[in-house]
This record gives structure tokens, sequence and C-alpha cells, in this order.
């Protein structure tokens, strides 16, 4: 490892591009998310192997569920079978998993429950943290936390000189550090409404490649 290489400490991914890699080879957008899923399991395991501590992926947007019912109702299945792989993978490797998103509907029952499982069963884990974003959009995020504070401040929990931007930012889905550096696989160069708050100073990277082939080098 180069020496004067300065590790984030937080890392973030818009996995971009699985369907478009699957058309590209005449294949379904769903043999795409299968093969992104399988990526992000190796990738992950190599982005904690480097040092860095907080890893958030961009899974699934609020917007996400404007695609069409087979495109939806494949990833609400991956993910309830996929979720415990990574699961099996975080409890070997010390790493907390935590979703960030809304945890209700439209999302299925059965995607819910997981979520929750997998949240109980390594919140325990040190000292690394994989936030997956699913059913997530940065307005939301930012707009659910006001709420929260506001309610705080109308039951005299917090008064209005309490709030400032640290106090701010534990008011989101998950307490996490500001992203260092956010990658968007695929070459569009936008955010998304991802982790907004989060990535006010955040360096970017977008490389043109698609997600199932953004490997470790």
């Amino acid at each position: 490892m180069n020496e004067d290489l300065k590790i984030p400490n937080h890392v973030g991914i818009i996995l971009d591009g699985n369907g478009r890699w699957a058309k590209m080879r005449g294949k379904p957008r769903t043999y795409g998310h299968t093969k992104g899923f399988t990526n992000l399991k190796k990738l992950a395991k190599h982005v904690f192997d480097r040092g860095v501590n907080v890893l958030s992926v961009y899974a699934f947007s609020t917007e996400n569920f404007k695609r069409s019912k087979e495109e939806v109702d494949f990833l609400m299945n991956l993910f309830v079978d996929k979720f415990h792989e990574l699961e099996k993978i975080s409890n070997k490797n010390d790493i907390k998993i935590v979703f960030s998103g809304i945890k209700d509907k439209p999302l299925p029952d059965d995607v819910i429950k997981v979520i929750k499982d997998i949240e109980e069963k390594t919140k325990n884990n040190k000292p690394f943290v994989f936030n997956i974003c699913v059913n997530y959009g940065g307005n939301y995020e930012i707009v659910d936390a006001t709420k929260k504070i506001a309610k705080e401040v109308l039951d005299n929990k917090l008064s209005i000189n309490d709030i400032n931007v640290d106090l701010f930012s534990k008011y989101l889905y998950n307490d996490l550090p500001p992203v260092d550096f956010l990658i968007r696989t695929s070459g569009e160069q936008r955010v998304s409404n991802f982790m907004l708050y989060q990535i006010a100073y955040s360096e970017f990277y977008f490389p043109d490649t698609y997600f199932p082939e953004f490997d470790e080098k």
C-alpha cells in the first residue's frame, strides 16, 4: 500500500449501471442486478480491508419504485434472498449493518422484517459500519430529521439554541460521520438525492465503469 495514500473514513457509493451493463450483453436488467449484488459483497470487503471505517451504498431509492413492477418485485426478492449473505460476511468481519431509508410501505413486509433482523443481529459488531440505503431519499431524510427535532422542541426536550449542525446529524436515519469520498459508477455525474446532508464536503469520483465491473482496481 502507498504510505502517502490518505484513506477516507466514510465512503459512499451510488451503485449505478447494473441494468445497462446487462442490456449490453443481451440480458434482462434483473441479470445485472444479480451480478451487481455479487460484486457488492466482494467490493465491500475490499473497502473495509483498505481501512475505511464506514461504507454507505445506494441500493434502492424512493424514486426506484417508479420502475416496472417486474423489476421492483425482482429487487425486493433479491433483498430478501441476499441480505442475509451480507449478514454472514459482516459477523465474520466485525461489521455492523444499518439501513437508511423509510422502513415502511411500499417496502414489502418480508423486506422490512429482513432489515430489522439484520440490524438486530449485527448491532454489536465493531468497528466497521456498512450502511445500506433502501427506500431512501436524501430530501426525505432531512425532512424526517426536522420533524423529529420539532417534536423534541415542542415536548421541551430541546431548545432552539440546542440545534446546530452536529445535533441535526444525530436525527438523521443513522448517526454517521460525513461522507469523505463519493463514487457514482456508470459515468453519470449527479448525486440523485443520495445523503445530501452528509456529502456537503465530499470529493466526487464518476468512473465510466458500470457497477458489476467496478472492481478493486
